[in-house]
């Protein structure tokens, strides 16, 4: 303890990031207390062997934590004196490590625990590959990126199912669902004993990225793997070094049968004191009694105030394109003639790549000569306003045919783009199979509910505001291969807000006009 308060101290002093380094005790016991919850029949009696392990063990507090709650101490009852708890863990920092080992030697002489400490990147050299393990749990860097590590993790990644990132890859400026994949893939094989995982992050894990991207692909895999049990939203300004929210995520692959199919969400934000002294950012802290009812609400998994439960679906979504057609107008005016040099199409004309100076100057000239009679063509079409784009290619191209001028289709492609414009009122543009052509500026996208069919959100949610929008039935998932992409987030915030309605107009003037008052009487000294 006396070493970690140091690295606090010394890391605040250096603006680092303590947080990779220490997490507070009382968040620890409370994770530990999660991470064992409902297992004290399985651990109790004789000759009872457990792993426990941390990915990012730093001074190696978890380990420590978990075992004493396993086996007793002076002040605490364990579950089990008699069980051969074995722990395992890996770190980076070298200091940090080596303080680690040299605990673990400390509290357990035969060193075999010291042996299981490994120095390294988790991420990009695990040691201990391929061991499964009963409980692990782990506070990971909040918003570290993994660019260190990325050819090792992409390399990872793509080995599928096989390898420890099969599920997908989150952004790389933050690593946090990294770790969860690597412990996810740790687990014991539900036919063995199956594993509990306990792992506390910030909020982007739980709703940054679109649907398809690699962070919700994750969320998918765990969701679909029915593997989470419950999420405990915890209070802020527990942390040394940051007052954001954080979360509890508690994961297994042997749910008892009422959990099945089924997340526990925690409102557990309330559930603190506050601290004779802050340390650094921590201003509050959980104390055991707190903790007890935290868990009370896990154990009893029933809604109420502080609980929610729902199926692992509910967090789910399809996501849809929505398309309107496109509508434009056309004309032969000045103005628009004059957006045909914005086109690239008809800037190339006059553009020679030969390397012969005297065979580019040529080309070049006869492409300005074909730039002039293109301008010349469009300035003696009739300046009427068409608004249906196969009338208007009509008489562009009985124009073209008069002058004795061939279109190639870049050319006429780019005539097209600078003679238009948008225009609700004209006639939809349709592809040579008479299908309406999208509008890209238009197109749209909806979440739908996996619960819920996408045509019948669709005639009820879009349909009666724009009646001639449709569903883009191309885009869908890699997946299930059905229309729409599946995106899973889980927007805690949502379940339990609470309306709070704003105070009465009258209290809010009384306070202006006093706060007005003393302005006015500030003023009046100054001027005295």
């Amino acid at each position: 303890t006396i070493f970690e308060e140091l690295i606090r101290k010394f890391n605040e002093a250096l603006n680092e990031n303590p947080g990779e380094h220490f997490t507070p005790r009382d968040v620890v016991h409370l994770m530990v207390d999660l991470m064992l919850a409902g297992d004290g029949e399985v651990i109790q009696g004789e000759g009872v062997v457990r792993t426990v392990y941390d990915p990012c063990c730093g001074s190696g507090g978890m380990l420590t934590i978990a075992k004493e709650h396993v086996l007793g101490t002076e002040d605490r009852q364990g579950i089990n004196p008699l069980a051969d708890i074995h722990l395992f863990g890996q770190e980076v920092n070298p200091e940090t490590w080596a303080l680690s080992k040299s605990d673990m030697l400390m509290l357990h002489p035969d060193g075999h625990d010291a042996d299981n400490i490994s120095f390294g990147s988790t991420l990009s050299n695990d040691r201990h590959a391929n061991r499964p393990f009963d409980y692990l749990i782990t506070n990971p860097p909040y918003g570290k990126d993994w660019k260190r590590d990325e050819e090792a993790v992409r390399s990872e990644h793509e080995r599928g199912s096989s390898g420890r990132f099969g599920a997908g890859l989150p952004r790389i400026s933050d690593g946090q669902l990294l770790f969860l994949e690597h412990m996810l893939f740790h687990m014991k094989a539900a036919e063995e004993g199956g594993s509990r995982v306990a792992i506390i992050m910030n909020g982007s894990p739980l709703f940054t990225g679109d649907a398809g991207s690699g962070e919700s692909q994750i969320r998918r895999w765990i969701l679909e793997n029915d593997w989470l049990e419950a999420i405990v939203a915890v209070p802020e300004q527990l942390f040394y070094n940051t007052g954001i929210a954080t979360y509890i995520w508690v994961l297994t692959n042997r749910k008892k049968k009422k959990r099945k199919g089924k997340v526990q969400l925690i409102d557990a934000t309330s559930f603190w004191v506050p601290m004779r002294k802050s340390l650094g950012d921590k201003r509050r802290e959980i104390p055991q009694e707190k903790a007890a009812e935290i868990l009370k609400l896990l154990h009893q998994f029933k809604e109420g105030e502080y609980s929610r439960i729902y199926p692992t679906t509910h967090f789910g979504y399809r996501k849809i394109t929505v398309e309107r057609p496109l509508r434009l107008n056309f004309q032969a005016n000045s103005d628009r003639i004059a957006r045909l040099e914005e086109q690239s199409a008809f800037r190339n004309l006059a553009i020679s790549k030969k390397k012969d100076a005297k065979v580019k100057s040529k080309e070049e000239a006869e492409g300005r000569s074909r730039q002039e009679e293109i301008k010349k063509l469009l300035g003696g079409m009739p300046d009427t306003l068409f608004k249906d784009r196969e009338a208007f290619l009509r008489e562009l191209d009985a124009s073209a045919k008069a002058a004795g001028l061939k279109l190639a289709a870049p050319i006429r492609k780019a005539i097209l783009s600078s003679l238009s414009e948008r225009d609700e009122t004209a006639e939809i543009c349709r592809d040579p199979e008479g299908c309406p052509e999208p509008d890209t500026e238009l197109r749209d996208t909806e979440n739908v509910p996996l619960s819920e069919s996408i045509d019948t959100f669709f005639e009820r949610e879009v349909k009666p505001h724009v009646p001639d929008a449709w569903i883009n039935k191309a885009i869908v998932d890699e997946k299930d291969g059905q229309v729409g992409k599946v995106g899973y987030e889980i927007n805690f915030n949502r379940y339990f807000y609470r309306y709070t309605p704003p105070r009465p107009l009258e209290e809010i003037e009384a306070d202006i006009k006093a706060v007005e008052q003393d302005i006015m009487a500030m003023l009046k000294e100054m001027t005295e």
